[in-house]
């Protein structure tokens, strides 16, 4: 399986409303539910509006379209990082899902990912 990293920075959120927020980046992840609404983006493209944030995210992505019968993608990709201690924010789309990691684990997640038989891929 082919992980591809992403080379941005990533900040997780929660703002007021998705007023501000700028759809234009290559990378925005919306979530809305009752309690609260939640991005993630690109940290140079957090919206004024931002109530709580999370910087220092690095991630990879899935490649390729995941059919959705495949079973145990992420969860194979969890359990060899929860293994190593690493912790995971996982964003999934409709054709793949990808991956954050706090940027201090960031490398040593890959390196473990690879040995674990993944191709990375910059």
């Amino acid at each position: 399986m082919e992980l591809k990293m992403l080379g941005d920075n990533f900040t997780v959120c929660k703002v007021e409303d998705f007023s501000l927020v700028n759809l234009d980046p290559k990378y925005c992840f919306i979530g809305k539910t009752d309690e609260e609404n939640s991005l993630v983006c690109l940290s140079t493209d957090v919206p004024p509006n931002v109530i709580q944030r999370d910087d220092g995210w690095k991630g990879f992505r899935i490649q390729g379209v995941l059919d959705f019968s495949l079973i145990g993608i992420l969860s194979g990709i969890s359990t060899v990082l929860a293994d190593n201690g690493i912790s995971i924010f996982a964003v999934s789309t409709y054709n793949t899902d990808y991956v954050l990691l706090k940027e201090e684990n960031y490398q040593k997640a890959l390196d473990i990912l690879e040995h674990s038989g993944y191709n990375i891929t910059a």
